[in-house]
């Protein structure tokens, strides 16, 4: 049988509202108390009830993450900063994914499984301003990324100009002037890898450096294969470059690999950057220097602007913010030309 808030009460040796309170944060219960209640929980294994919760509060104390897709490492790790944040409010998240499909993304906006949660931290894809109409949900909306600026929401963006323009520079300022880019989206101006394309062609004119289409790699995904693909295509062709900034982590280790295979040396030969600063670009050979694009900052902002719209503590309309991010210098740019 389903273990309920009696049999909690039951164990810790307290009341069933004792329980309650515990359970839905409520600020004066004691600490020994506190204590014992949620150590009758973990014994248990109890987990609250989200559908019985929401009919008494009108709130279910869990949030909707939707995101493209958690085969992307960042995306992974974005979910584990707000789950982690989340935990800490005593917030339980629903993860979602939409493929970065439109219309999965559209779907998920009226999806009746909202209605399981508080609020929605979403993260569009394939959806683009055309769709700010209908930006939209049951519940309320807080949106990551680059795309549709114009929605009436709550919206976390990083630094993606400013960033990639950085990346450029560092390149630049170690004598690298034959720089291609891996991960480019043809045609696009508003998206995270068209935003991107903008920062880097910003800091070769800032510095002289004419802008050669020829070293820009296009890519729709950004997985570790397509950036073997691209660095294998760039090869082939014959294009002359000193060094590479993959549009992510997962595009330069692709990259770097083919690199390594071809004989080039990294970063003697050809110095390597990427974006978005995973974990795991600390252990690389070589390590992986890359941007840090507030990805904890946007975990905390997104988590604390919905929190703020679920309360109704929001005054004024629609919130826009944008992360701090940093260059991390490490192994695959550390020599000079």
């Amino acid at each position: 049988m389903a273990l309920t808030l009696h049999d909690v009460a039951l164990r810790a040796g307290v009341s069933f509202k004792t329980v309650s309170n515990v359970i839905n944060g409520h600020p004066h219960v004691r600490p020994a108390t506190r204590a014992k209640v949620e150590a009758a929980i973990a014994e248990l294994g109890y987990r609250p009830n989200l559908t019985a919760r929401s009919l008494r509060s009108g709130h279910t104390g869990a949030i909707t993450l939707a995101v493209p897709q958690l085969r992307l490492p960042y995306f992974a790790e974005l979910a584990d900063s707000i789950i982690s944040s989340a935990e800490e409010l005593g917030m339980v998240v629903l993860l979602e994914q939409t493929g970065g499909v439109r219309e999965r993304e559209l779907e998920m906006l009226a999806s009746p499984r909202l209605r399981m949660s508080d609020g929605l931290i979403f993260s569009p894809l394939g959806m683009g301003e055309q769709d700010a109409p209908r930006v939209n949900a049951p519940v309320p909306l807080v949106l990551l990324g680059e795309r549709i600026f114009s929605a009436g929401c709550d919206h976390v963006v990083m630094q993606n100009v400013e960033g990639a323009r950085a990346a450029t520079e560092h390149l630049l300022a170690r004598g690298r002037r034959r720089i291609a880019v891996i991960g480019a989206h043809e045609n696009e101006e508003i998206g995270t890898a068209g935003l991107r394309l903008r920062g880097y062609r910003e800091a070769l004119a800032a510095h002289g450096v004419p802008y050669d289409a020829g070293r820009v790699a296009s890519m729709w995904m950004w997985h570790r294969s397509n950036g073997a693909a691209a660095m294998h295509q760039l090869l082939d062709k014959g294009v002359e470059f000193d060094a590479v900034f993959g549009f992510n982590d997962t595009l330069a280790q692709g990259a770097m690999r083919v690199l390594q295979d071809a004989g080039l040396r990294v970063p003697q030969d050809v110095a390597v950057i990427g974006f978005d600063d995973l974990d795991e670009t600390r252990y690389t050979l070589p390590t992986l220097s890359t941007v840090d694009p507030g990805r904890a900052e946007i975990a905390q902002t997104a988590l604390q602007l919905l929190m703020d719209r679920i309360k109704g503590t929001t005054v004024g309309g629609p919130r826009r913010v944008e992360s701090t991010f940093r260059l991390m210098e490490r192994e695959s740019t550390a020599v000079s030309r």
